[in-house]
């Protein structure tokens, strides 16, 4: 049979931008479709105009600092609509960025939603597209409660457009998505609190971790409801809202922003009518290597919910059209990947924690640095930070690291490399400090 595509992607995030312009690459002929913008989640309302509010909110606490280093800095003040729009246009160029990519490989784009319509079957907008291999790469969206009103609340999506920040917030979730807002929203000064289900906060973190972010997120002013459950969200005439908990309680806030999890992006397509049985909250189901269970069908990303993570879309999509298209067959390690909580200050981790590698290994050491960094010091801001290493006691091999503290996340990428690669404590505790930085910490732990 002749197809109109050698590959057809639906959906253009990072994971399938990717996959798309390896295959073409390899010399398949590719088509790419994308309903909302070229760039997904990550690049257009995720991690990238994320972090760059994280450092615009950030500086509130250096201009603080400043004035210890000699620095002083007249009527200063904080213009919102300034960094919003900044960091959109940043977002446009980004968009523009991929789109070029696309076209450079001589991927034909179709903006526009696609459906599953039978095997090998696309429908793209009213046309009718045959392809060799399929691959879905839709990503997953903000959940939002099954509660009376939930509608008046905003997800991270809206979170970037707003016209004027509020005096007030309420965040729900204790993921990283809900730190990483609490702490952008307080350090822009509104007055923000965290409604959280459990009575944890950051859950499969390292519990030192935090419980150290925690403190320090208290006592900058943040507040915590703990085991707290919204029932109903009323909205009140003057723009207001009130969320009726389980408890009896009644919070207002001016502004909601749920940030309970992600869903994987995967009703509507048609995959249900293909004979494909869904995860129970609409993850695809696919091996190691990306395939479904159809032989022409594939799935990476946040919809697989693996592990939902940019690099990992990135690097599953990569495999998967080398394998395809080029000859080559690898599949993604899914063990020992780095992540970064963007709160302020950040955590980041790699490997087991310590109470999973008492689990996996028993006898396990853990080595801790707690220290208040050089800059802090001077400019008297009483924040520590935390940095620890879990090793297996049997081999003394580097099994987790994980650290909290400014830069927490461009040190421990670094770090990554020993843990991945198995080196040894003694191995770290041979390399030389450099000083004075706080990475010095990592070789001098005993």
């Amino acid at each position: 049979m002749d197809f109109d595509f050698d590959y057809f992607v639906i959906g253009a995030g990072s994971g399938g931008v990717r996959s798309s312009r390896i295959a073409a690459g390899h010399g398949a002929k590719v088509g790419i479709a994308e309903e909302h913008r070229v760039g997904g989640t990550c690049v257009i309302r995720g991690c990238v105009p994320k972090k760059l509010l994280v450092i615009g909110a950030h500086f509130a606490e250096d201009l603080d600092d400043a004035r210890r280093y000699g620095w002083t800095i007249e009527g200063k003040s904080f213009d919102w609509p300034t960094l919003r729009d900044n960091v959109l246009a940043d977002v446009d160029r980004l968009n523009m960025a991929y789109q070029s990519t696309l076209d450079t490989h001589k991927v034909e784009t179709f903006l526009a939603r696609a459906t599953l319509t039978g095997p090998n079957r696309v429908q793209v907008g009213d046309r009718d597209i045959t392809a060799r291999h399929v691959l879905v790469a839709t990503g997953a969206r903000p959940m939002v409660p099954d509660v009376p009103g939930a509608e008046h609340g905003i997800t991270s999506n809206e979170i970037f457009h707003l016209d004027a920040l509020p005096k007030r917030a309420i965040i729900c979730g204790a993921g990283y998505i809900a730190n990483e807002f609490a702490g952008i929203l307080h350090e822009l000064g509104v007055e923000v609190t965290l409604v959280v289900r459990s009575d944890t906060l950051l859950r499969g973190w390292d519990r030192a971790l935090a419980d150290r972010l925690l403190a320090i997120s208290t006592e900058k002013g943040i507040q915590f409801r703990f085991n707290t459950v919204p029932t109903r969200i009323e909205k009140r005439a003057d723009g207001t809202l009130a969320m009726h908990c389980a408890n009896g309680k009644v919070l207002e806030t001016d502004l909601l922003l749920w940030a309970i999890g992600r869903v994987p992006n995967s009703e509507g397509l048609g995959l249900e009518a293909l004979g494909l049985e869904l995860g129970a909250n609409g993850a695809i189901p696919v091996d190691a290597a990306s395939h479904t269970k159809l032989p022409w069908l594939h799935a990476v990303g946040d919809v697989t919910d693996r592990l939902q993570l940019t690099p990992i879309a990135i690097r599953e999509g990569h495999a998967l059209a080398d394998g395809l298209f080029g000859g080559k067959d690898w599949v993604v390690d899914h063990a020992c990947v780095p992540s970064a909580v963007f709160s302020h200050p950040p955590l980041a981790s790699v490997g087991m924690t310590e109470s999973e590698a008492r689990q996996k290994l028993g006898n396990v050491k853990v080595f801790t640095s707690d220290f208040r960094p050089m800059k802090n010091v001077l400019a008297g801001r009483n924040e520590r930070s935390l940095y620890r290493l879990v090793v297996d006691a049997a081999t003394d091999r580097l099994v987790g690291a994980h650290m909290l503290g400014p830069d927490a996340p461009e040190i421990l990428q670094a770090l990554a490399v020993a843990v991945k690669a198995g080196l040894t404590k003694r191995q770290l505790d041979e390399t030389v400090a450099l000083h004075p930085t706080m990475a010095e910490e990592l070789v001098l732990m005993r």
